[in-house]
């Protein structure tokens, strides 16, 4: 055998000795390049999720504000008119009657309130405010400090003299 051949020898024996290492190693790096991905992976769903939890929560503070963040806590008006539509939704009953405004014109209010398991707990349902659908109520409210036609109703008194009043604390 010749030193040339020897060389040779060599080198073919390194080439399969390192083609033996990657066989071998082979599911150890697959493993390992699982391993990071799965971690990724893992790392990218923990983050998203903390992003929708932020959305959430700053949705959910934004969507719970406080009455005197949007009404004017001292301006109280009445408005006498036709109760035209009910939404016994959460998070707040919203009531909609048309009212004569300045110079004869159909004004159209909103009004929201205190939510409909709140009603429920005082014994006023959702019939109590339909059957005046279509009839002349008066509501008192605190008036919105951006000064449109939107209140929260504080007292309502339905067509046949019944008035509701809502009142600080506890309603049972």
């Amino acid at each position: 055998m010749s030193v040339v051949d020897g060389a040779d020898y060599h080198a073919k024996s390194n080439i399969r000795a390192e083609t033996a290492r990657r066989i071998f190693l082979a599911p150890a790096m697959l493993y390992s390049a699982r391993a990071e991905g799965r971690t990724l992976v893992t790392l990218t769903a923990r983050a998203a999720g903390c992003v929708v939890f932020t959305l959430i929560a700053a949705a959910s503070l934004q969507a719970h504000h406080s009455p005197s963040a949007i009404f004017d806590m001292t301006k109280r008006v009445a408005v006498t008119g036709t109760l035209s539509k009910i939404d016994w939704v959460n998070p707040h009953i919203v009531i909609t009657m048309d009212a004569k405004g300045e110079g004869g014109k159909v004004d159209h209010w909103t009004f929201e309130s205190n939510p409909p398991s709140w009603f429920r707990g005082v014994g006023v349902v959702r019939a109590d405010f339909a059957k005046a659908i279509g009839q002349t109520v008066t509501v008192e409210a605190l008036r919105a400090r951006d000064g449109t036609l939107y209140g929260y109703m504080q007292k309502i008194t339905l067509p046949d003299s019944t008035s509701l009043e809502l009142v600080a604390g506890d309603p049972k």
